[in-house]
C-alpha cells in the first residue's frame, strides 16, 4: 500500500463517512446506538467544526480520523486547554492491519503537535482493543480520571499522548 495522509475534500464526505460507520460496526459492542452512527457519518460537519484527515491508498479513501485542535471546539471531550483530542479514528475493515491507523495516528501527534498542543487526548471504548496496542505503543497513557459513561452501554477510557518536546514533522 502506498498510503496517503491528508485534509479530507468535500468530494469525499459520503465515502470517508461510510469508512467510519463500516469501521466502527466491524467493532463489538453497543457503541452505534442513540443515532451515533448519524455522527459517525457526517464528516461534512466535522470538517466545519474540527479537522479531518483521510487515509487515500491511490484513488481507494481506507481511512478517516478527526482531530479536535482544542477545547473550543463542540467535538472535544474533556480537553484541556493546552491539548488537542482524536475522535472518530477509523479504518475501512478490509485494510485494517496494515498500518493506516499508525499514519492516521501520526497525522495527528504532527498536527497537535504543530499548533503547539502540550498534549493529544482521546477517548476510547474497552472492545476497541487494537486500538489501545496502537495507542499503546505510541507512548499515549491511560487517564482513569478522564474516563467517561456518556451511556450505560458505552463506557469511554480515557488515553493522552505527552506533546511537550514533540516536534511537528514526524
Amino acid at each position: 500500500m502506498d498510503v496517503e495522509v491528508r485534509p479530507v475534500r468535500p468530494e469525499e464526505y459520503r465515502r470517508a463517512g461510510d469508512v467510519v460507520v463500516a469501521a466502527y460496526a466491524a467493532l463489538p459492542g453497543a457503541h452505534n446506538s442513540g443515532g451515533y452512527a448519524t455522527d459517525l457519518a457526517d464528516i461534512d460537519r466535522r470538517a466545519k467544526e474540527a479537522e479531518v484527515f483521510v487515509a487515500v491508498d491511490g484513488d481507494d479513501l481506507v481511512g478517516c480520523v478527526t482531530l479536535v485542535p482544542d477545547s473550543t471546539s463542540p467535538w472535544a471531550e474533556l480537553l484541556a486547554d493546552d491539548e488537542a483530542g482524536i475522535r472518530m479514528l477509523a479504518v475501512d475493515p478490509v485494510c485494517q492491519g496494515r498500518g493506516v491507523g499508525q499514519l492516521l495516528l501520526n497525522a495527528c501527534i504532527a498536527r497537535a503537535a504543530g499548533l503547539g498542543r502540550a498534549g493529544l487526548s482521546l477517548h476510547s471504548t474497552p472492545w476497541m482493543n487494537a486500538a489501545h496496542r496502537l495507542y499503546e505503543r505510541n507512548h499515549f497513557v491511560r487517564l482513569p480520571e478522564r474516563d467517561l459513561l456518556i451511556d450505560p452501554e458505552v463506557p469511554l477510557i480515557a488515553f493522552r499522548l505527552d506533546l511537550t518536546g514533540v516536534q511537528s514533522a514526524r
